[in-house]
C-alpha cells in the first residue's frame, strides 16, 4: 500500500463519522490554539514595551546622585566636565529636573493634573528622540539666561490651544511659561499619555523647584557601549564618593534585555501549560485509534490475507492518526491566529502570530499524532490473520 493510497483511505475514515473525528480532534484544535494565542499576544507585548523604551533611547544611561549623609557632592558642572571629556563615549548629555506641582493655562484656573514637568538641557530632543511639529527646541541661551520658555507635547497643543501653541503661555507653579515649541505626537494625544508632557530649561526647573539637581541621563554613541559608559561614569562618581550607595547608573539597554528575558520565560511557561492541551489531545488520539482497531478487525484479517504486510497495516493506521492530528492542528492555527488578531485589536497591541509558532505548533500536532497512534498502530499490525477473520 502507498502512501498517497494510505492518505485516501484516512480521509476516507475521517469522513465516515465526522462528529468523532472532530471530538478526536478537539484536544489538538485547542492546544494548538492555544499555543498560538498565548504567543501571538506576549510577542505583541514585548514589542509594544520594547518599541517604548526603544522610543526613550536604549543607548541611554540614567544617573541618579542620592548623596544624602555624605560632605561631597557633584553638580550639573562636575557632570558637564565628565561629558565633555569622554565625547568619544557620550555623544548628549542632559541634567533632568522632576518639577511637582500645578500646570495651569495662562489665561484661566484650568490646571491639568496629568501633565508631567520636566526641566531638561538643550541637548534632551537628541537623547530622547524628540521631533517638533512647530516651534523650536530649548537653546543654550534658555538655559544660560533661566528664562521661563517651555515645549510642550501634542495633548496640551491640541486640547488647550487648538493646535496654536506656539506664543501662547502657561503657569506652572504660578510662573507664567511662554511655549516657544511643540513636540510630534508621540502616543494617543490623551491626558496622561506620553504626549501630555512639557519640557522646561533644567536652570528654571531648579530655580523653580528650590531643589538640587540629582539626575542626569546621559547617551552615548551607540547601545553596544553602553557597559562602557555605565563603567566610566560609575568610576568617575565612586572617586567622588568613596561609596557606590550615594548613587545610582541605569542602563536602558540592560533593561531592555532583561525584559525580553522575563518575557521569553513567561513565554516559555505558558506555552508549556497550553502543551498539556496538546498532549490530552495525543491521548484521546490514541483511544480513539484504538477503538477504531477493534471495529476494523475483520478489515485488518481480510487485508493480511489477501496479502498485506504488517507495514502496510502500521502505516495505514499511523498515517491516518497523523492526519487527524494535522486537520487538528490547521483548524487550531486558523481559529487561534484569529482570536489572536481579534484580542491584539481590544487589547491595542499587534498580536500577528508569528511563521515560527505556527510552523511549531502545526510540527508538535503531527508529532503527537503519529507518536500516539504508533501504539494502535503496532497492535493491529500485529494481529493474527485467522483470529481477526473470526473476530465478530
Amino acid at each position: 500500500m502507498g502512501f498517497s493510497q494510505a492518505f485516501k483511505l484516512a480521509f476516507k475514515s475521517l469522513s465516515g463519522s465526522k462528529m468523532r473525528a472532530f471530538l478526536t480532534m478537539l484536544g489538538i484544535i485547542i492546544g494548538v490554539a492555544s499555543v498560538i494565542i498565548l504567543v501571538s499576544l506576549m510577542q505583541g507585548m514585548t514589542g509594544e514595551v520594547t518599541s517604548m523604551f526603544e522610543d526613550m533611547g536604549t543607548n541611554t544611561l540614567t544617573v541618579s546622585v542620592t548623596g544624602r549623609g555624605s560632605s561631597r557632592t557633584v553638580d550639573a558642572e562636575d557632570m558637564y566636565d565628565l561629558y565633555e571629556e569622554n565625547t568619544d563615549v557620550f555623544s548628549a548629555m542632559s541634567p533632568t529636573v522632576q518639577v511637582m506641582g500645578q500646570v495651569k493655562n495662562g489665561t484661566d484656573s484650568d490646571s491639568f493634573s496629568s501633565t508631567t514637568v520636566t526641566g531638561v538641557s538643550e541637548q534632551y530632543d537628541t537623547i530622547g528622540k524628540l521631533t517638533l511639529s512647530e516651534g523650536r527646541f530649548l537653546t543654550y541661551s534658555d538655559l544660560e539666561n533661566r528664562s521661563k520658555v517651555a515645549v510642550v507635547g501634542s495633548y496640551i497643543n491640541k486640547s488647550v490651544f487648538g493646535g496654536r501653541a506656539v506664543g501662547q503661555t502657561l503657569k506652572v507653579n504660578g510662573n507664567i511659561i511662554t511655549i516657544v515649541g511643540v513636540l510630534d505626537e508621540k502616543g494617543d494625544s490623551t491626558a496622561g499619555s506620553t504626549d501630555d508632557c512639557l519640557y522646561l530649561p533644567y536652570t528654571t526647573a531648579s530655580k523653580l523647584t528650590f531643589g538640587e539637581i540629582s539626575s542626569y541621563t546621559f547617551a552615548t554613541r551607540d547601545s553596544s557601549i553602553n557597559s562602557q559608559g555605565t563603567a566610566l561614569l560609575e568610576n568617575s562618581l565612586y572617586a567622588v564618593f568613596q561609596n557606590s550607595d550615594y548613587y545610582s547608573v541605569s542602563d536602558m539597554q540592560s533593561i531592555v534585555d532583561s525584559m525580553n528575558e522575563m518575557t521569553s520565560m513567561m513565554t516559555m511557561v505558558l506555552v508549556g501549560i497550553a502543551g498539556i492541551s496538546l498532549l490530552v489531545g495525543g491521548i484521546g488520539i490514541m483511544n480513539i485509534m484504538l477503538v477504531s482497531v477493534t471495529e476494523r478487525t475483520r478489515e485488518i484479517g481480510i487485508r493480511k490475507s489477501l496479502g498485506a504486510k504488517r507495514r502496510d497495516i502500521m502505516r495505514q493506521f499511523v498515517i491516518e492518526a497523523g492526519t487527524t492530528s494535522a486537520l487538528g492542528g490547521v483548524i487550531g492555527i486558523v481559529f487561534g491566529a484569529a482570536v489572536a488578531v481579534i484580542a491584539g485589536q481590544i487589547i491595542g497591541i499587534n498580536a500577528s502570530p508569528s511563521v515560527s509558532a505556527i510552523g511549531l505548533s502545526f510540527g508538535v500536532s503531527v508529532f503527537i499524532g503519529v507518536f500516539f497512534g504508533f501504539m494502535p498502530a503496532n497492535k493491529a499490525a500485529k494481529l493474527n490473520p485467522i483470529d481477526a477473520l473470526r473476530y465478530d
